[in-house]
């Protein structure tokens, strides 16, 4: 425990400065490169000082053009081991709580990543479709599908929202399994431990054209989980 409080006196420092580094560097970039840049860095040195590696397996199956990555969602630890270590620059979605904390969702807000209101059916809508667009310009997304991180390890029942993003975008959707980020941090619980976190991206899924708007974001989950659960360790 005591561990886990010293990188907490860490952490909070640090994600701060480089959240007001972050949001200075939008103000002269919008393309998103240099936040994308500060958001790596500051992944990367929050895991080193827990000493924790990353391992990124089937790289080569992300295609070109934009792609919705849906991931599985363990703890904490993901949302740094996705920044450090994926292959392509992304935009999270995000539930909107978080760009409610000072200095921090303001520079998440600059950056361009989306906020999705979970508590208010219409502008879950909204958001969906700001995030279809953001995706038709060329950008990828990243996305946890649950909506909220598991207690024991085992995917939680998706939330539809993902799905009818992916049927909006019209692009690829790349399933991601993360493993080894529970057993760092495990749920409900201070702790914190080293070790090492893996990130298998899975090849991607291409919805039939032929199927109906409710007969695709059904298939789709069921594709994406089956995916996600074909690697995931227990």
């Amino acid at each position: 425990m005591v561990r886990a409080y010293l990188y907490l006196a860490v952490f909070i420092p640090l994600t701060f400065l480089f959240s007001i580094s972050a949001f200075i560097s939008t103000l002269f970039d919008s393309s998103g490169l240099a936040y994308a840049w500060h958001a790596r860095l500051w992944a990367r040195l929050m895991l080193a000082l827990n000493l924790v590696k990353v391992t990124v397996i089937g790289a080569e199956n992300i295609p070109d053009g934009p792609v919705i990555f849906m991931s599985n969602h363990q703890s904490n630890f993901d949302i740094l081991s996705l920044l450090a270590a994926m292959p392509r620059q992304f935009y999270w979605i995000a539930k909107k709580e978080l760009f409610e904390i000072p200095v921090f969702g303001h520079s998440m807000r600059r950056s361009g990543y989306i906020p999705l209101d979970r508590g208010d059916g219409r502008k879950a809508l909204q958001s969906l479709d700001t995030a279809a667009a953001t995706i038709h310009q060329g950008k990828s997304v990243v996305l946890f599908p649950e909506g909220t991180r598991t207690p024991d390890g085992n995917l939680l029942p998706f939330k539809r929202g993902g799905f009818i993003l992916a049927r909006k975008a019209a692009v690829p959707v790349i399933p991601v399994t993360i493993n080894g980020s529970s057993g760092i941090n495990p749920a409900n619980q201070i702790m914190l431990y080293s070790g090492n976190i893996t990130i298998t991206l899975h090849p991607p899924i291409v919805v039939p054209p032929d199927l109906r708007r409710n007969e695709a974001e059904n298939w789709m989950m069921e594709a994406v989980r089956s995916r996600i659960e074909s690697v995931l360790e227990h």
